[in-house]
């Protein structure tokens, strides 16, 4: 029996699923992108997405859900445009190529925007707003996924969790990084609270009955049956405008669906009409905006610098002693997690222990 958590040096977590990776067939180069995608989850505390997301990789290259070599095609293509075919490929890698090739499209014009079907899960959405505030710009990536949300007055899980990631850069060393789902709770906080054997709050998930979830298990298991759904920004019906959450799950499928002419809603559960496993087909969506062609950008900088500080320098709600602004919270992470290392709980350590053993690997970590 698993005791109990333990930490993880980052470089040893890293260099353990990048080995993962190249063993189960994905190319040394695009191991190293799709573990620093995972680590990048973890170092900003976003467990859901990091080395708790290994195992799914690996059982669904093994499945034959996705592909671990990654088939990139240009299909359409204009100076600011571009559509692009992932072929079932690894999510993580075609994401930082379909953004870099907004970046370099901004970089030159002004604006780029890739739309791309046939895709999988690609780790954070915020990773690929960072990529274009690295290099100055201001950066947006979308993501369908397979369906959890219901629609406002509705229970059956139709739209993905739907994230929205904007990020630009500051005149601090912390840029503006939005990053979150369209729902209350995504699929994987879920699979969080059920390793951890913690009950979910009532108003985040609702049953086929109109009933609030509370058992992450049960929740899991009803997903795929249509007999749980997650609820949107905002909970159920109108009163605290449940509506926009919904709206906004819905401004995000039409971004990764309608513009590349991808799969969407029911189309995303994994399975076909006979109940077979087959690829997930995830749509996305980046854009890229160059500052420098509406205002020079120590300018830009300083302004939304300004905006910030003002925000957090506002009147704050008794017993509070500190306002936040998006992204805050996860870059002081970056900056503790590596002296801690990555926490790993037992049940992740089980499948860390399964995956070793499969592959022969052997690390130094004890686990």
């Amino acid at each position: 029996m698993i005791p109990e958590t333990i930490h993880v040096p980052v470089n040893t977590m890293r260099q353990f699923m990048e080995e993962v990776f190249t063993k189960i067939g994905v190319p040394a180069n695009e191991a190293k992108i799709c573990a620093d995608v995972l680590i990048a989850s973890d170092l900003r505390g976003i467990e859901s997405h990091g080395v708790q997301r290994l195992k799914m990789y690996y059982d669904r290259i093994k499945t034959g859900q996705q592909k671990a070599v990654t088939d990139f095609e240009i299909v359409r293509e204009s100076p600011t445009t571009a559509v692009v075919d992932g072929h079932h490929g690894m999510g993580m890698v075609i994401g930082t190529r379909s953004m870099q090739m907004a970046i370099d499209k901004a970089k030159q014009y002004g604006m780029g925007s890739v739309a791309v079907r046939n895709s999988t899960h690609f780790g954070i959405d915020g990773y690929y707003a960072r990529m274009a505030i690295n290099q100055g710009l201001i950066g947006m990536s979308f993501t369908n996924a397979r369906p959890s949300i219901s629609p406002t007055f509705g229970v059956q899980p139709l739209l993905g969790t739907n994230p929205i990631a904007f990020g630009a850069p500051t005149d601090e060393d912390c840029p503006f990084l939005f990053d979150a789902a369209t729902s209350i709770i995504q699929r994987g906080k879920v699979e969080v609270y059920n390793r951890i054997d913690k009950p979910i709050p009532p108003g985040w998930v609702t049953g086929a009955d109109g009933k609030p979830m509370t058992n992450a298990a049960e929740i899991l298991a009803a997903l795929p049956k249509d007999k749980a759904a997650l609820l949107p920004l905002g909970g159920p019906g109108e009163e605290l405008s449940g509506y926009k959450g919904y709206g906004l799950a819905t401004i995000v499928e039409i971004l990764c669906a309608s513009l590349q002419t991808g799969a969407y809603l029911s189309d995303l559960l994994g399975f076909d009409k006979n109940g077979n496993k087959q690829p997930f087909m995830v749509g996305h969506f980046f854009m890229a905006i160059n500052i420098e062609n509406f205002v020079d950008l120590e300018t830009f900088k300083k302004t939304t610098g300004d905006i910030l500080r003002t925000l957090r320098e506002s009147t704050k709600v008794p017993g509070e002693d500190r306002i936040y602004t998006a992204g805050e919270k996860e870059y002081e992470l970056e900056h503790i997690v590596p002296l801690e290392g990555i926490a790993v709980v037992p049940s992740i350590q089980k499948d860390i222990i399964a995956i070793q053993k499969e592959l022969g690997l052997d690390y130094p970590f004890q686990i």
